[in-house]
């Protein structure tokens, strides 16, 4: 099927229709926020599970349960998903995730400014991990070709739009002293010391050995065994697992054993060109 058959162009972005009906995005716009929400925001396949594992183990001290009785999308909801539940009827603190820009947030996100944490991941994996993704999918064109991908990939006509304008929109943020960057690469590097700082930033105090557990548990293996965090209790009608697995490597630098040389240097040259005025200083740099 096409972009056309299965995609709503939002704000200029492509949005897989299945997910965000209209009454989904007239709810997502009218949300209202507290300031006590911590919200997860990523471009798709940027690490947003891996984080919706590690937050919600903070805010909880630790407890195992936390993340052993919901699935990651009703444990840190997605706030353009439409809901079965009312998500006003939540206790503070209420965790959220969103794949839109900033500029795409809704009103009472820029009244009340919550806190964020803003994962980003090397464009070149985030290419490679979503030409799998895109693959197991029911509800997202096929991928096709993957030279025919990537360019959809770089020019933005993929969902949620260009990975470019996703960072420099959060990068460029006012208030950012509510805003913590963190990557996917860092988080690989050290998971216990990125657990730290993100207790640290949402002013969760944890002792060293909850700071070891939640590390631990947080480990890209462990999650794997997680059921309610590999995601095989989505349904098959959306998603075919027996294709490939939704949690399949995760790892930094795979892109090297999907892209030709030629498409590795293509992509360099675009992301120099769409970067070359973003001075934050990135891992993968």
């Amino acid at each position: 099927m096409t972009e056309t058959e299965l995609y709503t162009l939002y704000k200029g972005v492509y949005m897989p229709s299945r997910l965000h009906p209209p009454q989904s995005l007239k709810y997502y716009e009218e949300f209202s926020f507290r300031p006590d929400d911590v919200i997860i925001a990523t471009y798709p396949k940027s690490g947003t599970v891996w984080t919706q594992e590690i937050v919600p183990l903070i805010m909880s001290g630790g407890d195992p349960a936390s993340v052993e009785t919901l699935p990651n999308w009703k444990r840190v909801p997605w706030l353009e998903v439409y809901q079965d539940s009312d998500l006003e009827q939540r206790p503070s603190p209420r965790m959220f995730s969103t794949h839109f820009q900033y500029n795409m947030m809704p009103r009472s996100f820029f009244e009340i400014k919550p806190k964020v944490i803003y994962v980003m991941r090397n464009p070149k994996d985030v290419f490679t991990s979503s030409f799998h993704y895109h693959g197991i999918t029911n509800f997202l064109v096929k991928p096709g070709p993957q030279s025919e991908f990537l360019h959809k990939f770089l020019d933005g006509k993929v969902m949620f739009g260009s990975w470019f304008d996703h960072v420099k929109s959060w990068l460029n943020a006012e208030d950012k002293e509510h805003i913590m960057y963190i990557s996917y690469e860092e988080l690989i590097m050290d998971l216990k010391d990125s657990v730290v700082r993100i207790s640290q930033f949402l002013e969760k105090s944890l002792d060293a050995e909850v700071i070891e557990k939640i590390a631990d548990r947080c480990l890209f293996k462990n999650m794997k065994q997680n059921k309610m965090s590999n995601c095989s209790l989505v349904p098959h009608e959306f998603m075919d697992q027996t294709k490939s697995e939704f949690l399949r490597k995760g790892i930094a630098g795979d892109w090297k054993n999907q892209l030709t040389v030629a498409e590795a240097e293509y992509f360099d040259a675009v992301y120099k060109d769409k970067m070359k005025d973003v001075k934050y200083k990135f891992v993968w740099d």
